[in-house]
């Protein structure tokens, strides 16, 4: 597994060695030892998986009171996944990282507590599949708006349309009002 630290470096895309021929493919997707020596001593303690059509946004999604580290891959199809730093004591406080993740490439990218996460939807369909280190907790989940002047985050979106979101992404928060890490 090759660990490559992202514009934000606590950011990390890992890219597996992916051995295949003409029966497949086979590659190693997380090793706890490597991923700890690369990217930190987090456990992980759920699995989460969800289907999105094109043009869906989710995000950006956090927990202040019980912080997720997030383990992501795209099984199916192909997105922009992003990372916004909300810890204020970081030197990287307030900007993002964002990377083309999909099922071809079979890169994973690690975001770890601290962040807001999204991703959008580049191609008909994406299976997105993550870890978690701590268990979603709905009365500690927050929503910063996806298009934020401040974040100004360089979405692209297809055709230039404006992505789809849920009524709670909609409502997000500003990032300037929003609470955010110490």
């Amino acid at each position: 597994m090759d660990y490559s630290p992202l514009a934000i470096p606590d950011v990390v895309l890992l890219t597996p060695k992916v051995f295949g021929d003409e029966r497949g493919f086979f590659m190693e997707t997380f090793r706890q030892i490597e991923f700890e020596q690369h990217c930190g001593n987090y456990q992980f303690v759920q699995d989460n998986h969800s289907l999105s059509a094109h043009g869906i946004l989710r995000g950006l999604h956090y927990q202040l009171e019980k912080p997720q580290g997030k383990l992501v891959r795209v099984t199916c199809g192909e997105v922009f996944d992003v990372a916004v730093d909300l810890r204020q004591s970081s030197p990287t406080f307030g900007q993002w990282a964002g990377v083309m993740l999909s099922a071809e490439k079979k890169q994973l990218l690690w975001v770890p507590p601290g962040f807001a996460h999204a991703f959008y939807v580049i191609s008909d369909e994406a299976e997105f599949q993550y870890k978690c280190t701590d268990y979603y907790n709905p009365g500690d989940e927050y929503s910063i708006r996806w298009d934020d002047p401040t974040l100004a985050i360089d979405w692209p979106l297809v055709d230039g349309e404006a992505p789809r979101v849920s009524e709670k992404d909609a409502a997000g928060q500003a990032f300037m009002d929003a609470p955010k890490f110490g």
